[in-house]
């Protein structure tokens, strides 16, 4: 499979027509077209702030479409890759009763009742069928929703898109729902090399029965196309004969497939026109504008959103993915438009894209601010503004332009972009949001910036990071200042120091103009590396935030004093910290155990069934070194212990290279070589009952054996 030329920029485009489209119909979700335009009327723009709700949110739409397809990643890149596997993916990143689904009980949410399958050892695609589920459950809209990425993965290659369709959408869905599935993949994989809308629907359709109730549906609005030019009098039509009311359940596919195809009919391809048509039609409006927003990005490129409206600039690519993985819920457009990239080459043989040498913020998709904003003057009048350019000072790339105005001398100018929640907002009472820094003490911080030669003046640069503190309050942290003059480029260091247990919420360059006046300098890259270095108690200036740094897969903690008391009524629950990115360091607790199954520590976490774990079994009164690989676990190593309740046990497990060493009470128990995972966050482990932690270290582990 070869990929188009401006593959990138396409899926970059798609990712962003995506989560526009969520963004724009998730506050009217479920309103009909009468309440539409009783109360918002024709939907042209954004009404989140009518409805007095915030823009970006957590969403199915956007967490379940850029969770299951790292399937992929975690399965080796295979294009047969199963129902069974996409279904072990579910189970590794889905927070039961929190995170992505709609939880709305088994039996009525269509996703839920296929968890709760899986879960019990049903395996995919039976947890999704009809003969288990029956035909209501099974036909509702989710497997349209979660489709996208399966398309993207796919450039120019319907079939392949078509098949992985069929296979992600039977973990939670039979026969139409996975056709409407089929129709929507199919047509974006082609809307790369293809942009008639009635040759991505001959394409569509292609791979679906054609006795089909969702073929039969298309074919009636094409042809309705034919003699009638009012897409009021389509929706009429629509309601009349495919409406809610015509099927069974919450949410039906079909009369929500039916609102896409009469979108992109009447739309003519026009992302303003056709967002318009298929918000304003009503329904389930965040999942069918998603699922058009994505294919028209596609199709029309990042030209989709240079109409008479700024869909790009009030997002700043910005999205939220609250699962197991906690470190990547605060994610950017391009970062998981890259995945997504990475993904398709891969499945063409290709290397990974890594431009900048891999850095995670690095602007190089047109447009792309990766969340970064300006912040307000609070020194004194003055203005910042920041946009993504290209080609300036003989550099090729894509650059963050970082333009200012000052009215007095070294007045500080700030850009930042977010690494954990902001604050907490509680307008908006819908998906769980869970999550872990993406940044910890310890780690090394790395930017790269460039003068103008059009600045009068010198400007001294530095990194500096926000981290929460007392009453949830903000305090800002800046490291070592280097002066910019001219045209230079320079390069900013900075290891960040522990700062109390508190989460930071915020990365950043600041800016210190030596004299009054207007001038930019442009932001070239940012990154970080390294292990942390952090002692995880609550912190002695107070506040809260700390306590949602902890991902929370447990059934009661005693989130007063995390990680306090770790409470797992049924099965296993992990209470997570971290990120992917980290690989190399040493994490130390001291537990009691009151009852319980199994309590422990875990290291190198990717999810709820992927992590390497030091576990204390009361029953046998034993000690076990575990790994957790999708779902299986092998014992790795295993010994006796004097056992006793309430008696404090001090776990230790070190994570180097392949090698993974465990120690209790400082005593070493255990060494094995396994090179199975090799990076992930931490979790302290609770299976059926009680146990009691006191603070849980993590530090380098070169630092540990030096």
């Amino acid at each position: 499979m070869s990929l188009p030329p401006d593959y990138a920029e396409r899926v970059y485009a798609g990712v962003l027509g995506k989560i526009i489209g969520v963004y724009l119909g998730r506050p009217f979700e479920q309103w009909r077209y009468d309440r539409i335009m009783s109360e918002l009327g024709t939907i042209e723009y954004y009404v989140h702030e009518k409805l007095d709700k915030p823009l970006i949110v957590s969403d199915d739409d956007i967490s379940g479409t850029f969770t299951f397809i790292r399937a992929l990643a975690d399965h080796g890149y295979r294009r047969d890759i199963t129902p069974r596997q996409i279904g072990q993916t579910w189970l590794n990143y889905v927070i039961p009763n929190q995170t992505i689904l709609w939880w709305g009980g088994v039996g009525v949410s269509s996703e839920h009742t296929a968890f709760y399958r899986l879960r019990k050892g049903v395996e995919a695609p039976a947890s999704g069928s009809i003969a288990l589920n029956g035909t209501t459950v099974a036909e509702q809209i989710g497997a349209q929703i979660f489709i996208d990425g399966w398309a993207m993965v796919s450039p120019g290659n319907p079939s392949q898109a078509a098949d992985l369709a069929r296979r992600a959408a039977s973990v939670s869905h039979d026969r139409e729902a996975i056709y409407g599935a089929q129709v929507v993949a199919s047509m974006e994989a082609l809307a790369f090399v293809e942009k008639n809308i009635d040759k991505l629907l001959d394409c569509g359709i292609s791979f679906i029965p054609a006795d089909s109730l969702i073929r039969r549906a298309i074919d009636d609005l094409r042809a309705l196309r034919t003699r009638e030019s009012d897409w009021r009098k389509a929706r009429e039509f629509v309601y009349e004969k495919y409406g809610y009311e015509k099927f069974h359940g919450g949410c039906h596919m079909v009369p929500n497939h039916c609102l896409i195809i009469l979108a992109l009919l009447w739309g003519d391809g026009d992302f303003d026109k056709s967002m318009s048509i298929v918000n304003t039609c009503g329904y389930d409006t965040d999942c069918n504008s998603g699922n058009v927003g994505c294919l028209l990005g596609i199709r029309n490129g990042l030209s989709a959103f240079a109409g008479k409206h700024d869909w790009r600039g009030p997002v700043a690519d910005r999205l939220v993915l609250p699962t197991a993985d906690g470190g990547r819920c605060i994610t950017d457009a391009v970062a998981e438009a890259q995945h997504l990239i990475n993904a398709g080459r891969a499945l063409s043989g290709l290397e990974p894209w890594k431009p900048k040498n891999g850095a995670r913020f690095h602007f190089s998709l047109p447009g792309s601010v990766q969340g970064f904003k300006a912040h307000a003057m609070s020194e004194g009048p003055g203005e910042v503004r920041i946009e993504n350019v290209a080609g300036k000072n003989g550099h090729g790339d894509h650059l963050l332009a970082i333009r200012y105005s000052t009215q007095t001398d070294q007045q500080a100018v700030r850009v930042g972009t977010a690494t954990f929640f902001q604050s907490r907002d509680s307008r908006f009472n819908g998906y769980a949001m869970k999550a872990s820094p993406t940044l910890y003490p310890g780690q090394t911080l790395r930017a790269r910036l460039l003068g103008d030669g059009g600045n009068a003046h010198p400007v001294e640069a530095r990194l500096f990071v926000r981290h929460f503190t007392t009453d949830n309050a903000m305090k800002i942290l800046q490291g070592p200042t280097t002066k910019i003059a001219g045209e230079g480029a320079v390069e900013l260091q900075w290891k960040l120091p522990r700062i109390g247990g508190q989460p930071i919420a915020e990365v950043g360059t600041e800016l210190l103009p030596i004299a009054a006046g207007e001038g930019v300098v442009y932001l070239d890259s940012l990154d970080w590396d390294g292990e942390p270095d952090v002692v995880f108690s609550p912190p002695a200036d107070g506040g809260d935030m700390w306590k949602l740094a902890w991902t929370d897969a447990t059934d009661a903690n005693r989130k007063d004093r995390l990680p306090g008391t770790l409470v797992q009524n049924l099965g296993r629950g992990l209470l997570i910290q971290g990120t992917r990115q980290w690989r190399d360091y040493e994490v130390s607790v001291s537990m009691r155990v009151r009852m319980a199954k199994v309590a422990g520590l875990a290291a190198r976490v990717q999810g709820m069934m992927r992590y390497y774990a030091l576990l204390i079994r009361p029953e046998s009164s034993s000690l076990s070194l575990v790994k957790m690989m999708n779902g299986v676990e092998t014992e790795l190593a295993h010994r006796s212990i004097d056992f006793a309740i309430e008696r404090p046990y001090t776990l230790t497990l070190r994570c180097s290279g392949a090698t993974l060493t465990a120690s209790l009470d400082r005593q070493q128990v255990f060494e094995v070589v396994d090179n199975e995972l090799t990076s992930g966050a931490i979790a302290l482990v609770i299976e059926e009952g009680c146990a009691n932690c006191q603070a849980v270290t993590v530090e380098p582990a070169m630092q540990k054996l030096g």
